[in-house]
């Protein structure tokens, strides 16, 4: 057999199903996704591994685009199709409607809508956490400083203790709140907030309620209706595996035409109810701009289906919430590692503290002893980690010896690795 017929048949025998026995379907899905051999991939809150499906599907069509061109009314008519397979995908991992579902280029952009969305008049108020990421807080600066917006910034600490976050917000969702702004899964701390209960008291109180969630869409189960989302953005290169450059907007059926009428008139125009091709619609879609990289969006469609038909959503929850307790455990068990995300209250991100250690040290040996693929949080001095349904409590294990050998020393005393020479061919 030829190297690449046995390619081939190895491609073929490692295919993902959600019915294979737990050993065969992560080597399944580690084959799937090629990234996971570069290192213990620990940074899918910042940018998740592409699986092998998704990025032969975008390559085929950005080669069908090369050879065809881009012009062509069939060729608006095939993308509107795959943006509404993409709807379909992320409305499936959402437990919503596809109506309710509009595409946008982020979780960024899908903040920004949202917060627009609201007829805000100066004196109103804003509410949100001293844990939100830049994309969310962005958008509610803007309206404090444009807008004479009130804008709260509630503190709950890591957000590990429910009691004082509700406290917290019910002192803060005043007469006046028109908004109420925070992360389902907090990126830094890593903690998943009562958002549900704050929503619901949000509501009491006359005010809307938009979620970020980049760190939950695709790590754990999501039903925006549950939740009492008005509006959810999500991130595609995130947890859903797909492409950058993508990202959703939930839209609550209650508030879509006001919301709607709210956006167009803060700029000026209509948001219309056709796509330009005679289709007609009053749901979500009514957001959506345009300039879409047409391979994006067939990769975030074959992404979110991927992990829902051939994956399964139930085990990737489940195996990635596992694993990260896991990690947590390992790390929180190593004398002088202080962890910093509420292990009664996590989801898939770890973040915490070695003594002595600068984070972005600490993380650069574990770079280069273990492989490690990590990323830092510099406000809180520490390290993230990202634990998916695709890593392995092997790679977890190495990854906490490592750590155990940085916290049994400093960065100045602490035995340097082994190093190859490596002598050019002239020398003597």
């Amino acid at each position: 057999m030829t190297e690449g017929g046995a390619r081939h048949r190895r491609y073929h025998t490692n295919v993902v199903s959600p019915f294979l026995p737990d050993a065969e379907k992560v080597a399944a899905v580690r084959e799937a996704l090629p990234a996971t051999g570069a290192g213990i991939y620990l940074n899918t809150g910042s940018v998740g591994p592409l699986p092998r499906e998704t990025a032969q599907a975008m390559n085929e069509i950005a080669e069908w685009e090369l050879r065809t061109g881009r012009a062509s009314s069939a060729v608006l008519d095939e993308a509107l199709l795959r943006m509404d397979e993409a709807r379909a995908g992320i409305a499936a991992i959402l437990s919503t409607d596809v109506d309710s579902i509009a595409l946008t280029h982020s979780a960024t952009e899908a903040m920004n809508i949202a917060c627009w969305s609201v007829d805000w008049r100066p004196g109103d108020r804003a509410v949100t956490t001293r844990l939100e990421h830049p994309g969310g807080l962005g958008p509610l600066y803007t309206l404090r400083d444009r807008l004479d917006v009130e804008l709260a910034m509630v503190d709950v600490g890591a957000g590990g203790d429910d009691d004082r976050t509700l406290a917290a917000f019910d002192r803060a969702i005043v007469h006046g709140t028109r908004l109420v702004a925070l992360s389902h899964v907090s990126w830094s701390t890593g903690a998943v907030l009562p958002v549900a209960r704050i929503a619901r008291m949000a509501h009491d109180r006359g005010a809307w309620v938009v979620l970020d969630g980049a760190q939950s869409a695709g790590a754990i189960p999501v039903d925006v209706g549950e939740l009492g989302a008005d509006f959810f953005a999500a991130s595609a290169q995130k947890w859903l595996l797909g492409p950058e450059g993508m990202g959703a907007l939930y839209v609550a059926p209650t508030v879509l035409e006001r919301a709607c009428q709210t956006f167009a008139g803060w700029f000026g125009y209509e948001l219309v109810d056709s796509d330009g091709t005679g289709r007609h619609f009053g749901d979500a879609r009514r957001f959506q701009t345009s300039g879409y990289h047409r391979p994006s969006v067939v990769g975030m469609a074959r992404s979110c289906g991927w992990l829902s038909m051939y994956v399964g959503l139930e085990w990737v929850y489940g195996r990635g919430v596992a694993l990260a307790r896991r990690a947590a455990d390992l790390l929180g068990a190593i004398p002088g590692v202080e962890l910093v995300t509420p292990t009664d209250q996590m989801a898939t991100l770890v973040t915490f503290r070695i003594a002595d250690w600068p984070a972005e040290t600490a993380l650069e040996e574990l770079g280069g002893r273990v492989f490690a693929i990590a990323r830092t949080i510099p406000e809180l001095e520490a390290i993230r980690l990202s634990v998916g349904f695709f890593n392995t409590e092997a790679e977890l294990e190495r990854l906490a010896q490592a750590v155990a050998e940085l916290a049994d020393a400093t960065p100045a005393t602490l035995p340097r690795r082994p190093t190859l020479t490596i002598l050019s061919s002239d020398a003597g």
